[in-house]
């Protein structure tokens, strides 16, 4: 989801930049650098700024764990698709990307305790039929819920029958919409969230799918005055346990680390004080 020139920014804190790459840590040995890949590219969780500085979300939040952590921490943006890839071939220490920590990804990698909860939910055009058969809806529903999840998708399904519903190419969201609207609407994937929220926005699309999170991140930025909301967001299942921090299977010393800090910042009210000026919410797992 990221330009090139993407693929070259780096940003730190703390000790001077050193070479990419993390081998896995020995347990035995204090951890001085943690080397971090995000996308740089999925706002307001990750961006980079005119002058190739990564901000966002989760970096500042990531700042201010390896604060806590003691540790020097280097940022490295790369497209969504080759990070777990390059996690486990030592390239990276740490994957920081809005990651859903799902059944499916735990069986390749490890994850520290999650630092945002996660639901999915639609948006579309101000105005729209499916903003007049779906009008906002608070409610999160568990998909893990079988009876209520079924009924909250049944006007779901029936507003975007014969649609085009657009969503990302990569991550949770190619599940979600696999797994419960591919026999419904006309599914198209895109790379970058502008690319897809400009379709929105032309009448390409009938609405896009995508974390709630991302989607209210989208309604600030120019053109995303229009979109709104549609429907209950669902959680669990297929979406996961919520946003945590990809890690080798391995560096248990690691996730200890982050878990620690993670639950710190949970606890003095540090997630919620980052979070809700960008999203209008407290992300923290509920």
């Amino acid at each position: 989801m990221t330009m090139t020139r993407l693929s070259r920014a780096l940003l730190m804190t703390g000790m001077g930049l050193s070479q990419l790459g993390g081998a896995a840590h020995a347990a035995n040995e204090p951890i001085r650098e943690v080397h971090i890949v995000t996308e740089g590219g999925f706002p307001p969780w990750n961006y980079t700024k005119s002058d190739g500085a990564i901000a966002g979300f989760e970096i500042d939040l990531v700042k201010n764990l390896c604060d806590r952590m003691q540790v020097a921490c280097t940022f490295t943006a790369q497209s969504f698709d080759g990070m777990i890839p390059a996690l486990n071939a030592g390239k990276f220490d740490a994957i920081v990307d809005d990651l859903g920590i799902t059944p499916k990804r735990e069986e390749s990698i490890a994850f520290s305790l999650p630092y945002a909860s996660l639901c999915y939910t639609l948006a579309t055009r101000k105005g729209s039929d499916i903003a007049k058969k779906l009008p906002k809806d608070d409610a999160v529903v568990s998909l893990n819920n079988e009876a209520a999840a079924a009924e909250a998708w049944a006007p779901v399904k029936a507003a975007l029958q014969g649609k085009v519903v657009g969503t990302m190419s990569a991550g949770t969201s190619v599940n979600f919409t696999k797994t419960y609207l591919q026999e419904t609407a006309e599914v198209r994937q895109y790379k970058t969230p502008d690319a897809r929220d400009f379709d929105l926005a032309s009448g390409r699309l009938d609405a896009i799918v995508a974390s709630k999170d991302s989607l209210l991140g989208s309604m600030t930025k120019p053109g995303g005055a229009d979109i709104v909301l549609a429907g209950p967001c669902f959680s669990g299942g297929v979406v996961g346990k919520g946003a945590g921090i990809g890690l080798r299977k391995g560096d248990t010393a690691l996730k200890a680390l982050f878990d620690k800090a993670i639950q710190e910042a949970l606890a003095d009210g540090t997630v919620a004080r980052l979070s809700e000026p960008v999203f209008h919410m407290d992300v923290s797992p509920r």
